[in-house]
């Protein structure tokens, strides 16, 4: 039965197609939830680098696809919320920060 942990894990893999960082460490995702009477049901709670994003579906369908890889999901919702709004200098992980060029 997948964790939120390993959700989380197997997230780290999908990279936002624009910026060619993960998801994980660009700090998109706002919450993972992992239900049922197996865990088998799983909602990320995610953002976009922009309510404009032009690869919004793309983004979503990649993640989707990633968390339904994993054993024992059966259903995978996403959910998406620009509250907060994404901000690197809040979200992103010191490492996608030195990336984008983010200075402090």
């Amino acid at each position: 039965m997948p964790t939120q942990d390993d959700v989380r894990e197997a997230l780290r893999t999908v990279q936002d197609p624009e910026l060619m960082i993960g998801m994980v460490d660009l700090g998109l995702i706002y919450g993972i939830d992992v239900a049922g009477e197996r865990n088998e049901d799983v909602t990320v709670t995610m953002t976009l680098t922009s309510p404009t994003c032009p690869v919004g579906p793309q983004f979503m369908q990649s993640v989707k696809d990633k968390v339904k890889s994993l054993d024992g999901v059966n259903t995978v919702e996403v959910a998406i919320t620009f509250d907060p709004p994404w901000d690197p200098r809040i979200h992103a992980s010191e490492d996608a920060k030195f990336d984008l060029g983010i200075w402090f």
